[in-house]
Protein backbone atom coordinates (compact mmCIF):
# COMPACT_ATOMS: atom_id res chain seq x y z
CA UNK A 1 0.00 0.00 0.00
CA UNK A 2 1.46 3.39 -1.43
CA UNK A 3 2.11 6.05 2.04
CA UNK A 4 0.87 9.70 0.43
CA UNK A 5 4.25 11.34 0.95
CA UNK A 6 3.19 15.10 2.86
CA UNK A 7 5.52 16.52 -0.22
CA UNK A 8 2.66 14.65 -2.94
CA UNK A 9 -0.36 15.61 -0.36
CA UNK A 10 1.04 19.74 -1.09
CA UNK A 11 1.54 19.14 -4.45
CA UNK A 12 -2.31 17.74 -4.75
CA UNK A 13 -3.19 21.05 -2.96
CA UNK A 14 -1.16 23.39 -5.04
CA UNK A 15 -2.43 22.08 -8.43
CA UNK A 16 -6.79 21.87 -7.64
CA UNK A 17 -5.89 25.61 -5.96
CA UNK A 18 -4.53 26.55 -9.43
CA UNK A 19 -7.36 24.57 -11.51
CA UNK A 20 -9.70 26.25 -8.75
CA UNK A 21 -8.17 30.00 -9.89
CA UNK A 22 -8.46 29.00 -13.53
CA UNK A 23 -11.66 27.85 -13.32
CA UNK A 24 -12.83 30.67 -11.55
CA UNK A 25 -11.22 33.28 -14.26
CA UNK A 26 -12.94 31.24 -16.73
CA UNK A 27 -16.41 31.42 -15.16
CA UNK A 28 -15.92 35.04 -14.15
CA UNK A 29 -15.30 35.93 -17.58
CA UNK A 30 -17.91 34.59 -19.19
CA UNK A 31 -20.01 36.58 -16.74
CA UNK A 32 -18.57 39.33 -17.48
CA UNK A 33 -18.62 39.08 -21.60
CA UNK A 34 -22.51 38.44 -21.07
CA UNK A 35 -22.13 34.69 -22.47
CA UNK A 36 -23.84 33.74 -19.19
CA UNK A 37 -26.42 35.97 -19.05
CA UNK A 38 -27.94 37.74 -15.70
CA UNK A 39 -30.53 35.01 -14.39
CA UNK A 40 -29.02 32.29 -16.76
CA UNK A 41 -29.27 28.98 -14.82
CA UNK A 42 -26.48 26.14 -15.11
CA UNK A 43 -25.64 23.09 -13.74
CA UNK A 44 -21.90 22.30 -12.77
CA UNK A 45 -21.78 19.16 -14.87
CA UNK A 46 -22.33 21.70 -18.37
CA UNK A 47 -20.22 24.46 -16.86
CA UNK A 48 -17.09 22.18 -16.38
CA UNK A 49 -17.30 20.72 -19.71
CA UNK A 50 -17.71 24.15 -21.02
CA UNK A 51 -14.72 25.39 -19.59
CA UNK A 52 -12.49 22.08 -19.37
CA UNK A 53 -12.00 21.71 -15.69
CA UNK A 54 -13.34 19.16 -13.37
CA UNK A 55 -15.88 19.44 -11.07
CA UNK A 56 -14.07 19.65 -7.57
CA UNK A 57 -12.02 23.32 -8.69
CA UNK A 58 -15.11 24.32 -10.01
CA UNK A 59 -17.14 23.88 -7.61
CA UNK A 60 -14.57 26.10 -5.55
CA UNK A 61 -14.66 28.41 -7.82
CA UNK A 62 -18.56 29.20 -7.87
CA UNK A 63 -18.01 29.32 -4.47
CA UNK A 64 -15.86 32.11 -4.37
CA UNK A 65 -18.57 33.46 -7.14
CA UNK A 66 -21.12 33.06 -4.82
CA UNK A 67 -19.42 35.11 -1.78
CA UNK A 68 -18.61 37.83 -4.47
CA UNK A 69 -22.50 38.09 -5.41
CA UNK A 70 -21.63 36.79 -8.78
CA UNK A 71 -23.89 33.51 -8.87
CA UNK A 72 -26.64 31.98 -6.76
CA UNK A 73 -27.38 28.42 -5.86
CA UNK A 74 -30.44 26.49 -5.35
CA UNK A 75 -30.52 23.39 -3.63
CA UNK A 76 -31.57 20.62 -5.85
CA UNK A 77 -31.46 23.03 -8.65
CA UNK A 78 -28.25 24.18 -9.85
CA UNK A 79 -26.65 27.62 -9.99
CA UNK A 80 -27.72 30.95 -11.44
CA UNK A 81 -25.96 33.75 -12.58
CA UNK A 82 -26.74 36.86 -10.03
CA UNK A 83 -29.72 39.05 -11.77
CA UNK A 84 -28.38 42.74 -12.44
CA UNK A 85 -30.38 44.70 -9.42
CA UNK A 86 -29.83 48.27 -10.36
CA UNK A 87 -31.35 49.12 -7.33
CA UNK A 88 -28.59 47.30 -5.20
CA UNK A 89 -26.47 49.18 -7.30
CA UNK A 90 -28.11 52.93 -6.72
CA UNK A 91 -27.74 52.04 -3.21
CA UNK A 92 -24.05 50.45 -3.16
CA UNK A 93 -23.13 53.65 -5.10
CA UNK A 94 -24.76 56.12 -2.53
CA UNK A 95 -22.85 54.08 0.30
CA UNK A 96 -19.48 54.33 -1.68
CA UNK A 97 -19.90 58.17 -1.87
CA UNK A 98 -20.26 58.48 1.76
CA UNK A 99 -17.62 57.02 2.52
CA UNK A 100 -15.68 58.73 -0.33
CA UNK A 101 -16.56 61.78 0.59
CA UNK A 102 -15.54 61.33 4.00
CA UNK A 103 -12.22 60.13 3.42
CA UNK A 104 -11.66 63.22 1.45
CA UNK A 105 -12.31 65.56 4.23
CA UNK A 106 -10.04 63.88 6.37
CA UNK A 107 -7.28 64.02 3.52
CA UNK A 108 -7.96 67.76 3.04
CA UNK A 109 -7.40 68.29 6.50
CA UNK A 110 -4.73 65.94 7.56
CA UNK A 111 -0.85 67.12 8.03
CA UNK A 112 1.39 64.57 5.96
CA UNK A 113 -0.09 63.37 2.46
CA UNK A 114 2.48 61.42 1.09
CA UNK A 115 -0.54 59.50 -0.99
CA UNK A 116 -1.08 62.76 -3.06
CA UNK A 117 2.04 62.51 -4.83
CA UNK A 118 1.83 58.99 -6.05
CA UNK A 119 -1.83 59.72 -7.07
CA UNK A 120 -0.52 62.44 -9.04
CA UNK A 121 2.01 61.14 -11.04
CA UNK A 122 -0.89 58.34 -12.57
CA UNK A 123 -3.87 61.07 -12.75
CA UNK A 124 -1.74 64.21 -13.59
CA UNK A 125 0.15 63.68 -16.74
CA UNK A 126 -0.12 64.58 -20.46
CA UNK A 127 -2.42 63.37 -22.49
CA UNK A 128 -0.07 61.11 -24.63
CA UNK A 129 1.17 59.35 -20.91
CA UNK A 130 -2.17 57.88 -20.28
CA UNK A 131 -3.74 54.70 -20.24
CA UNK A 132 -6.01 53.82 -23.12
CA UNK A 133 -6.47 49.77 -22.03
CA UNK A 134 -10.08 49.82 -21.21
CA UNK A 135 -9.68 46.99 -18.50
CA UNK A 136 -6.03 48.95 -16.76
CA UNK A 137 -7.89 52.28 -16.70
CA UNK A 138 -10.60 50.32 -14.69
CA UNK A 139 -7.86 48.87 -12.37
CA UNK A 140 -6.30 52.39 -11.86
CA UNK A 141 -9.79 53.89 -10.95
CA UNK A 142 -10.14 51.20 -8.59
CA UNK A 143 -7.59 52.05 -7.30
CA UNK A 144 -7.35 55.85 -7.17
CA UNK A 145 -10.86 55.51 -5.17
CA UNK A 146 -9.54 52.34 -3.31
CA UNK A 147 -6.29 54.49 -2.36
CA UNK A 148 -8.59 57.81 -1.40
CA UNK A 149 -10.26 55.28 1.56
CA UNK A 150 -6.94 54.08 2.94
CA UNK A 151 -5.89 57.88 3.52
CA UNK A 152 -8.42 58.05 6.13
CA UNK A 153 -6.77 55.27 7.88
CA UNK A 154 -10.47 53.97 8.67
CA UNK A 155 -10.04 50.51 8.60
CA UNK A 156 -13.71 49.24 8.93
CA UNK A 157 -14.63 52.03 6.24
CA UNK A 158 -12.02 50.47 3.57
CA UNK A 159 -13.35 46.94 4.33
CA UNK A 160 -17.05 48.19 2.92
CA UNK A 161 -15.57 50.30 0.24
CA UNK A 162 -13.50 47.04 -1.07
CA UNK A 163 -17.05 45.12 -0.74
CA UNK A 164 -18.65 47.80 -2.22
CA UNK A 165 -16.30 47.84 -5.12
CA UNK A 166 -16.15 44.40 -5.75
CA UNK A 167 -20.15 43.85 -6.07
CA UNK A 168 -20.40 46.52 -8.40
CA UNK A 169 -17.43 46.01 -10.70
CA UNK A 170 -19.42 43.64 -13.07
CA UNK A 171 -21.15 46.92 -14.27
CA UNK A 172 -18.21 49.82 -13.59
CA UNK A 173 -15.92 48.25 -15.59
CA UNK A 174 -17.91 49.51 -18.25
CA UNK A 175 -17.37 52.91 -17.80
CA UNK A 176 -14.07 52.54 -19.76
CA UNK A 177 -15.13 50.99 -23.11
CA UNK A 178 -15.61 54.32 -24.66
CA UNK A 179 -12.98 56.43 -25.49
CA UNK A 180 -14.69 59.73 -24.28
CA UNK A 181 -15.01 58.25 -20.85
CA UNK A 182 -11.69 57.35 -19.96
CA UNK A 183 -10.91 60.83 -20.83
CA UNK A 184 -13.51 62.27 -18.66
CA UNK A 185 -12.05 60.03 -15.69
CA UNK A 186 -8.23 61.63 -16.20
CA UNK A 187 -9.66 64.90 -16.42
CA UNK A 188 -12.66 64.49 -13.41
CA UNK A 189 -9.89 62.82 -11.31
CA UNK A 190 -7.18 65.50 -11.42
CA UNK A 191 -10.10 68.08 -10.68
CA UNK A 192 -10.39 65.94 -7.47
CA UNK A 193 -7.02 65.66 -6.54
CA UNK A 194 -6.19 69.64 -7.54
CA UNK A 195 -8.75 70.55 -5.20
CA UNK A 196 -7.41 68.05 -2.45
CA UNK A 197 -3.85 70.18 -2.75
CA UNK A 198 -5.63 73.03 -1.71
CA UNK A 199 -7.18 71.87 1.22
CA UNK A 200 -10.86 72.63 -0.35
CA UNK A 201 -12.82 70.01 0.95
CA UNK A 202 -15.88 71.16 0.11
CA UNK A 203 -15.07 71.51 -3.43
CA UNK A 204 -13.49 68.28 -3.78
CA UNK A 205 -16.05 66.68 -2.20
CA UNK A 206 -18.42 68.03 -4.68
CA UNK A 207 -16.55 67.29 -7.37
CA UNK A 208 -15.95 63.69 -6.26
CA UNK A 209 -19.86 63.65 -5.93
CA UNK A 210 -20.60 64.50 -9.59
CA UNK A 211 -17.94 62.52 -10.70
CA UNK A 212 -19.26 59.14 -8.92
CA UNK A 213 -22.96 60.37 -10.27
CA UNK A 214 -22.03 60.70 -13.72
CA UNK A 215 -19.92 57.19 -14.02
CA UNK A 216 -23.41 55.43 -12.60
CA UNK A 217 -25.09 56.89 -14.85
CA UNK A 218 -22.97 56.14 -17.63
CA UNK A 219 -22.31 52.12 -16.49
CA UNK A 220 -26.43 51.93 -16.31
CA UNK A 221 -26.58 52.87 -19.71
CA UNK A 222 -23.97 50.80 -21.36
CA UNK A 223 -24.93 47.90 -19.24
CA UNK A 224 -28.46 47.76 -20.74
CA UNK A 225 -27.00 48.68 -23.97
CA UNK A 226 -24.59 45.94 -23.71
CA UNK A 227 -27.82 43.76 -22.38
CA UNK A 228 -29.68 44.03 -25.50
CA UNK A 229 -26.86 43.56 -28.08
CA UNK A 230 -26.11 40.13 -25.82
CA UNK A 231 -29.63 39.20 -25.97
CA UNK A 232 -29.83 40.08 -29.96
CA UNK A 233 -26.77 37.84 -30.91
CA UNK A 234 -23.77 40.45 -30.66
CA UNK A 235 -20.66 40.23 -29.29
CA UNK A 236 -20.89 43.48 -26.83
CA UNK A 237 -17.57 45.50 -27.02
CA UNK A 238 -16.36 44.93 -23.45
CA UNK A 239 -13.10 44.74 -21.78
CA UNK A 240 -11.53 40.98 -21.02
Amino acid sequence: MRTVKSSDRALSLASNASLAEQAYAATRQLIFDFELMPGDRFSEAELAERIAVSRTPLRQALQRLQQEGFVQVFPKLGWQVAPLDFDTFDELYDLRVLIECHAVRVLCEAQERPLLAELNSVWLVPVSDRESHADRVRQLDEAFHGQLVRASGNREMMRVHQEITDRIRIVRRLDFTKPARVEATYQEHAKVLRTITQRRADEAQRLLKAHIAQSKREVRDITVDALYRARAGERPAIPS
